[in-house]
């Protein structure tokens, strides 16, 4: 048996059932309305924009690491839920992370393109590491140490520690829809700013955060709302732009009716010429608004659970198919044993690199 006869047959079994819908479906927008990831992806998607050289040197540097080396698509790992979520909710499952070289070793034994984490930890060890791996540090985050817990992404780090300790990209977070989202903008603008002037890649995790959102069904994870916050996103040059898989749609028709009043803006071909409740065409128009493609679109693999396996491929089929750029996957891999978490990174990857999952 090939090995890619085998990979295949993988696939299709962490799918289950939905084996044939997810690889065989034909998405409502078509893909020639898009750019699309390849090995020449920096040539196509950032060689004739404003980025100065020494940005293109640090994508391509990510792009050109791992097993997804020169294939336009991204293996990451996140670690920054020390903060985001307390270092005990998340390391207590797997204490070996509370040491923080750990991390790093996770990541270059699992074959990722790049590891996303806080200053403290790259900063540890950067000596050791930085010319091994790429680094991407995230600039804010949210403490759930101030009682009453609050929800607001605030600058822990400069982009110059970042450039100073060897990393070739920056991320943050906006939480696009909250009462602090004003102030997050201009931030997080004016940081990525700075990074590209430094030679540093840019990515921004684009989620969206208001009571509002929270009804019936997660409206947090609404394609068209998720959809907003990454072209908000790609307006202030987010190179690649970290995304949650969407589930559900018409966020904004949703938000008007709890409250009794109007909200944002929208059009009915959203609904009903652009997307339809596939969730391959959700992901697309969160692709659609990444500038077509243009910024590369990488989704989240969410927390971990019993299915950590089946949901991580399932994940990344949706993506790739949608024509997205690639997974970040933190908790899935590091709250479980080590061989573990390097097993789970290499079964997205090979989702990536079978030629029998393609572009829908």
């Amino acid at each position: 048996m090939t090995a890619t006869v085998s990979a295949r047959r993988t696939i299709e079994s962490s799918l289950g059932a939905e084996a044939e819908d997810l690889l065989s479906y034909t998405a409502k927008v078509p893909k020639s309305l898009l750019h699309l990831p390849g090995p020449d992806w920096i040539d196509r998607s950032f060689a004739l924009t404003d980025r100065p050289p020494q940005v293109l040197r640090s994508l391509q540097q990510l792009y050109s690491t791992g097993r997804l080396a020169n294939t336009g698509y991204l293996s990451i790992l996140p670690v920054d839920q020390g903060i985001e979520h307390s270092a005990g909710a998340s390391f207590a499952p797997n204490p070996i992370y509370f040491d923080s070289e750990n991390i790093l070793k996770l990541a270059i034994e699992a074959g990722c393109n790049a590891v996303a984490t806080t200053l403290g930890v790259l900063g540890s060890v950067s000596r050791k590491y930085a010319h091994k791996i790429p680094f991407i540090m995230k600039l804010n985050h949210n403490e759930l140490l101030t009682a009453p817990n609050q929800f607001d992404q605030i600058m822990f780090a400069s982009v110059e520690q970042a450039w100073n300790l060897g990393a070739v990209a920056v991320g943050a977070t906006i939480y696009f829809g909250s009462p602090e989202s004003t102030r997050q903008i201009q931030e997080v603008s004016a940081a990525f700013a700075r990074a590209h002037e430094l030679g540093l890649a840019t990515i921004l995790w684009c989620y969206t955060r208001n009571n509002a959102f929270k009804q019936d069904k997660d409206y947090h994870l609404a394609a068209d709302l998720t959809g907003q916050a990454n072209h908000l996103g790609v307006t202030i040059e987010a190179d690649i732009i970290k995304q949650k898989l969407p589930e559900v749609n018409n966020g904004y028709a949703a938000v008007a009716q709890a409250t009794g009043h109007s909200y944002g803006k929208t059009d009915p071909r959203v609904y009903s010429e652009l997307t339809t409740d596939h969730p391959i065409d959700l992901t697309r128009y969160q692709v659609l608004n990444c500038y077509a493609g243009r910024a590369g679109l990488i989704n989240s693999g969410g927390a971990s659970g019993k299915n950590d396996f089946a949901e991580a491929v399932r994940t990344a089929v949706i993506n790739k198919r949608a024509g997205g750029t690639g997974l970040i996957s933190g908790r899935k891999a590091f709250q479980r044993p080590f061989d573990e978490g390097v097993e789970l990174f290499r079964a997205i990857q090979e989702v990536y690199l079978s030629p029998e999952v393609t572009i829908a």
